[in-house]
């Protein structure tokens, strides 16, 4: 889902972490959004008007009664041009005003008006003793019985009276996650879904071991697609080096950084998914032993003060197949999709795969193609189905191959 011509109303209250906000604010323009602003006038302590205007472009609702607001209801004309609205931060305030209906402000108004018709976003942040106020807790409660919005929770970490705790806001990432979450039409919900993403690593010895370029972006992002789309993600990852969105617990991750912890995690998880995507760079081979300690280079020399070098060979052996064990126990109501990199024979190779290994999709990339492949944000791929359909899809960002993997593999 792409936030591109969507229009985001802001909403602004008094606690520090306003601060954060023009970033978000300028991430949401950046996506091809419309953004608008109304705050307290306490959230005005913490950031200026000038600069919520400057970064969203338009002009700042913070006061009911001002003679410059463009319509004289504001907070009823706002909500009706929202396609969603966040309120971030959601101060312990401005929960027990939402949950009482209390509307006394541009803010509080706006957010009485768009409550039971737009989705909203509440990003709590406060003291963690606020936090645990049974009052703030009975509001959370309230507010979360209401179909259109939905509560992140707060972060835990360093607060800005200096001690640790539950009340940080979440970072501007997943605070703009939250808000594809709410605009993407939930076309996979009541779906179970297996995914792997980021490469194995394969121990040689404590310090040392056998892996791959694999970043696991394309993983991640399609583990985020289906979550937008309100499918329970099971995540069984590897090594990776991009940051998971999770804002609402939708995709639960099960670190598996070795072939065989992989593949145990797939098949143990499998009979209760609807559909698995295997994403992961997964090693074919693994050592065919382990040595416990380190592997000293003097012991490799035919004698301690060897200077020449000397070679090492290292024994391996075939790694257990995931697809496969997958593919063989496939019931009738499940599917299996499987990604294929390539070198040579690209299309060839991938569709011996997809029939071996008993799938029903496979996305293939090759690493001759220039964006595609390791450690990019973008990739093109070609998706190959069982009953002999090609799709082939340009270059664009792994983001947007996800939803179009998506939509023609799950639509």
């Amino acid at each position: 889902m792409s936030l591109q011509g969507k229009h985001i109303l802001v909403g602004i209250s008094g606690g520090i972490a306003a601060y954060k906000i023009p970033e978000l604010i300028r991430s949401l323009v950046k996506a091809g959004a419309e953004v608008r602003v109304a705050t307290t006038k306490n959230a005005l302590q913490f950031v200026t008007e000038l600069t919520l205007q400057t970064v969203s472009g338009s002009r700042v609702y913070s006061d009911v009664f001002a003679a410059i607001n463009e319509h004289s209801t504001e907070h009823i004309s706002l909500p009706e041009w929202c396609d969603a609205m966040i309120v971030a931060p959601a101060t312990a305030n401005v929960l027990g005003k939402m949950a009482a209906g209390i509307a006394d402000d541009a803010l509080t108004t706006t957010i009485a008006s768009c409550v039971a018709r737009k989705p909203v976003i509440a990003a709590p942040a406060m003291n963690d003793k606020m936090w645990e106020n049974p009052a703030t807790q009975a509001a959370l409660k309230t507010i979360r019985s209401w179909e259109k919005v939905q509560v992140l929770d707060p972060e835990e970490g360093l607060l800005a009276c200096g001690t640790c705790g539950k009340g940080r806001m979440p970072e501007t990432g997943l605070l703009q996650e939250a808000l594809e979450y709410a605009l993407t039409p939930q076309t996979m919900k009541g779906q179970r879904v297996l995914i792997t993403a980021g490469g194995t690593q394969e121990k040689i010895d404590p310090v040392r071991f056998i892996s791959n370029y694999s970043t696991g972006k394309m993983g991640l992002a399609l583990a985020h697609a289906c979550a937008r789309r309100g499918a329970e993600v099971t995540l069984v990852c590897g090594a990776v080096s991009a940051p998971l969105l999770n804002p609402f617990g939708t995709i639960h991750r099960i670190d598996a950084l070795s072939a065989q912890a992989m593949y145990e995690a797939c098949v143990a998880a499998w009979p209760q998914m609807n559909s698995a995507i295997l994403c992961a760079a997964v090693a074919d081979f693994t050592p065919a032993e382990y040595a416990p300690e380190k592997i000293k280079k003097e012991a490799l020399t035919s004698t301690p003060d060897a200077v020449h070098p000397t070679s090492y060979t290292l024994s391996l052996k075939e790694t257990q197949d995931i697809a496969r064990a997958l593919g063989e126990s496939k019931r009738a109501d499940q599917r299996l999709i499987g990604f294929a990199l390539e070198t040579n024979d690209e299309k060839k190779n991938a569709l011996h795969k997809l029939e071996r290994k008993h799938l029903d999709a496979i996305v293939l990339n090759s690493l001759r193609e220039k964006g595609a492949g390791f450690g990019v944000d973008t990739n093109i791929v070609t998706i190959l189905q069982a009953d002999g359909t090609e799709t082939a899809l340009p270059l664009q960002s792994k983001t947007a191959i996800s939803e179009e993997i998506l939509r023609v593999l799950f639509s």
